[in-house]
């Protein structure tokens, strides 16, 4: 199986800063150990690529590092060449990965999930929304007649994916959430379970399973866009789910099974995670890296996209 990485997704932050950096690189030397994991180096997004999904002018304002001050701080990182380059690549990682799974069955980046990005500015740690980006990218690159599912687990709803994606039948987002963390002011995805607070793996996982049978009927995807965030996690200091690690791997199992009863290729990212324990968001990502390594060993040669 194949997955992306590199070492700019590790970005120089000021000392006590909230964002667990480190974790990347936690994450790719555990990964780089597995038997049946190829890593490759994750590709810059092009400006081309960037449009499908963002505004010229924020496109701009990113690349020349004139974002104002309250642009910056809705971002959360200090504006910096390696910013602009991280951002790129983790965007980039994205389409690579969904490029190799519709001829592999799944692929992975080992960061992206950024959310939170809009078409005209950057918020939560996201600067480029790498799922919308690839999304677009597939249907102007590879097929227009792709239709694509962005099944989004992670704890905060993918409010940039969908304001980006409202008009767009073509793309179904899919966002499973918890309804009283940020953002604050939703939008409105195709799809939105809003979950409650201390919700634990009994009913995280019927939601799940009631989304897909929605998605399932009212969408015949080609191919699913996932985002794993693995701040869901009862141990999460953002998170405020109560879900066991085990009833994360469930929730993987249940995606990766999607896939696979339907024939659609999953190209996933790790999203979110913010454990008090490091360690603990690591060990989630790298428990969904397994979980689809198992899945991706089972998918028939020949195993394609419509």
């Amino acid at each position: 199986m194949k997955a992306f990485y590199t070492d700019h997704y590790v970005l120089p932050l000021p000392p006590g800063h909230r964002f667990p950096m480190e974790k990347y690189s936690q994450l790719r030397d555990l990964v780089s150990r597995l038997e049946g994991i190829e890593l490759l180096e994750a590709p810059s997004v092009s400006d081309t690529q960037i449009l499908y999904a963002h505004d010229p002018a924020y496109l701009i304002k990113i690349i020349e590092g004139k974002l104002n001050p309250q642009e910056q701080q809705e971002i959360g990182f200090p504006w910096s060449l390696a910013m602009v380059e991280r951002s790129r690549r983790s965007a980039g990682a994205t389409l690579a990965a969904a490029k190799i799974a519709l001829n592999e069955g799944i692929a992975a980046n080992l960061a992206g999930g950024t959310h939170h990005a809009y078409r005209n500015k950057g918020s939560g740690f996201c600067v480029f929304n790498d799922s919308a980006i690839a999304a677009r990218a597939l249907q102007k690159e590879i097929s227009s007649k792709l239709k694509i599912a962005i099944i989004d687990l992670d704890v905060h709803q993918g409010n940039g994916t969908a304001a980006i994606l409202k008009h767009d039948a073509s793309i179904f987002t899919l966002s499973i959430h918890g309804e009283n963390n940020f953002p604050f002011t939703k939008e409105k995805s195709d799809l939105d379970i809003g979950l409650p607070d201390n919700c634990q793996d009994d009913a995280y996982l019927a939601a799940l399973s009631q989304g897909l049978e929605i998605l399932d009927q009212r969408f015949k995807a080609d191919f699913i866009l996932f985002l794993a965030g693995a701040d869901p996690h009862e141990g999460d200091r953002l998170g405020k789910l109560c879900i066991s690690k085990t009833g994360m791997r469930l929730r993987d199992e249940q995606v990766f099974q999607y896939g696979l009863d339907n024939q659609v290729p999953i190209a996933f990212s790790m999203a979110g995670g913010y454990g008090k324990d490091i360690q603990e968001t690591v060990d989630i990502h790298l428990q969904t890296i397994q979980t689809a390594l198992r899945f991706q060993q089972t998918i028939p040669r020949g195993f394609k996209s419509t």
